[in-house]
Parts: C-alpha cells; sequence; structure tokens
C-alpha cells in the first residue's frame, strides 16, 4: 500500500493538481512515526511510510496547512477523514485548498502491547493476515493483531469515509457499537464513590503535559485558557486533586457533541490514561438522550448540544441520569 500511495502523491504533485502532501514520516524509531508535509517526489520516496504504526491522525494539521496557498494532499484513513469532516463543519478547514484521498485501514499496532508481548528492538512492521509480522534487532517476530491492535482499533466504529475526492482501495462499511461502549457500560454500573476513586486514581498520575489537548483535532481554539496565566488554570502542575481533575474535565465538556472517538488523546498521553473514555461517555449520553448521532458523519449536520428541538431531554431528565 505504501508504494501506491508514493507513486499516487507523485502524480498529482507532477500534474500541478497539489503542491505537497501530508501523510507519514519515521522518527527516531520504526515505531515512532509523525505527520508530515512533503513537497517533492524525492522527498516521498525517502521519507513517506505507511505501516502498521501510522495511527496519527493528521485531520488537525490541515487548519494550518489549507491556510497556505496551493493545494495539499491528504491521506486520511476512516477515522482521520470523520475528524476531517466535523473540521469542515466548523469551518477550521478550507475545503478547496485540500485534495482528500480516502485510504484503507485494518488498525494499527499498540508498540505498549507489542512490548507486553516480550517484542523489543523493533525496527519495521508489516501485516500478513490475521498477523503483525516485527522486524527486530533479533529476529523476526510475529504477533496476532487482535493482540496487538490500539485499542480504539479493536472497537473501531467505521471503515468508510464521510469525505473524500478519491479513493485507493475498497470502501469499507460502519461497524457495531457494541464493544466500543462496554468499558463506558462497566464505569456506569460502578457507585458514584467507586467512579471517583477510579478517576481519581487516574487522573493523579496526569503531568499536564498537554499533549492530549494538543493532539485533539477538536481542540481548535486559537487562544486556550489552559495557556492563560490569567485564568488560574495554566500551569503545568496541579496544586491539589481538584485541578488535576478539572483540566480533563473542561476538555471533556469543550469537546462533546464534537469529539469523533479518534482516539488520540489516548494514544499519546504519556501515562497511559484512558481519556477516551470520558469523551466516549459523553457520546453514549448523547446518542441516549438526543438520538444516535455521529460527529463528522456529515459536514452539514449541527451537534444536538448546539441544535434545538422541542423532543430534547427535560434538564430535569439529565440530572436525574447524573444522580445515579
Amino acid at each position: 500500500m505504501r508504494n501506491k500511495l508514493v507513486e499516487r502523491a507523485k502524480e498529482l504533485l507532477a500534474d500541478g493538481t497539489v503542491t505537497r502532501v501530508i501523510g507519514w514520516k519515521r522518527g527516531e524509531f520504526s515505531y515512532d512515526v509523525t505527520p508530515a508535509v512533503f513537497e517533492t517526489a524525492e522527498e516521498l520516496e525517502k521519507d513517506f511510510v505507511y505501516d502498521g504504526f501510522c495511527g496519527a491522525n493528521v485531520s488537525k494539521y490541515l487548519i494550518r496547512e489549507s491556510a497556505k496557498e496551493g493545494k495539499i494532499l491528504a491521506f486520511l484513513k476512516p477515522c482521520d477523514a470523520f475528524s476531517f469532516n466535523q473540521l469542515l463543519a466548523e469551518h477550521r478547514i478550507r475545503r478547496e485548498n485540500v485534495y482528500a484521498v480516502g485510504i484503507p485501514c485494518e488498525g494499527m499496532a499498540d508498540i505498549g502491547k507489542i512490548r507486553s508481548a516480550g517484542i523489543d528492538g523493533v525496527t519495521g512492521i508489516r501485516e500478513e493476515g490475521e498477523e503483525f509480522v516485527l522486524s527486530t534487532l533479533y529476529g523476526e517476530e510475529r504477533i496476532a493483531k487482535k493482540d496487538a491492535l490500539a485499542e480504539r482499533c479493536l472497537v473501531c466504529k467505521s471503515k468508510r469515509h464521510p469525505v473524500y475526492d478519491e479513493l485507493i482501495g475498497e470502501e469499507g462499511e460502519d461497524l457495531p457499537d457494541d464493544a466500543r461502549f462496554e468499558a463506558v457500560d462497566k464505569l456506569e454500573k460502578m457507585t458514584a464513590e467507586e467512579r471517583f476513586q477510579f478517576w481519581r486514581g487516574e487522573l493523579s498520575r496526569c503531568i499536564r503535559c498537554n499533549a492530549c489537548r494538543n493532539v485533539c483535532p477538536a481542540c481548535t481554539c486559537e487562544n486556550c485558557v489552559f495557556d492563560n496565566p490569567d485564568s488560574g488554570l495554566s500551569q503545568k502542575a496541579a496544586a491539589d486533586p481538584f485541578e488535576e481533575s478539572m483540566y480533563h474535565i473542561i476538555r471533556a465538556f469543550h469537546v462533546a457533541g464534537r469529539c469523533t472517538d479518534c482516539g488520540e488523546c489516548s494514544r499519546v498521553c504519556p501515562e497511559n490514561i484512558p481519556l477516551h473514555l470520558l469523551n466516549r461517555k459523553f457520546i453514549k449520553d448523547i446518542d441516549e438522550l438526543y438520538g444516535a448521532y455521529r460527529a463528522g458523519e456529515n459536514a452539514e449536520n449541527k451537534n444536538p448540544l448546539v441544535s434545538f428541538r422541542e423532543e430534547d431531554a427535560e434538564p430535569s431528565v439529565v440530572h436525574e441520569r447524573g444522580r445515579a
């Protein structure tokens, strides 16, 4: 697939359709892959990668890139495409400056799970059926995909691209949501005190690196309250347990109704806090209170929290649910 993407990108650069390409580039290690912009065929041949470690969502980078002169080619996995569409709905991306190419994704690997399986010194990865084949400093290793996939890929909501100008490979389909909300169901069955202790334990590890905010496609404010020294919230380290929780609670409310559940927040967290569960809980509640809604499904749709209808849930209903 990597070669096919490179060849198509070179064609679009050569005929002037686009002036640059956003994709992925390997960092210091083979699993340290990050979004990057390529301007020449030589750069693509040398540095462009697309493999099981290309989980990073490129959509947020298009906010700045689409504001520049010329059209940029963006390779979008299904989860990237949903985020891209949501950003279009919020008028954060100049659509006319992006040539969107939908690409297939059968799930991305989690290097943490691979290490937990005793596989170290990874230098490369490829897919073979239901396995990841890993090149390592010590030889070749294999691991079942189900044992190495990132959590968000195990409960993937869709293999379909809600928006694209061109599609490479066959289009996928929406997937059932049952497994996606299993962890939320478990949290809901806890007592209020048990849930409090769960999140207190998880959020107490936060070092306020802001990686979750910086990577989140829904966090696109030009000026963030957490960077305002007059807000009382801008310090890097929380002064007490209340402050360490408020950072994530405020951020979760900020993206409610706009989160596409791409899982980037949890992917980049150096403390492995399951931040996606906060957002996923809101997604589940919105579906139950206001009807099924999928952020990024349609660039014309308004999220239920900014749309007001006579059949909307009454405040008393929401209040009673919150006391459960």
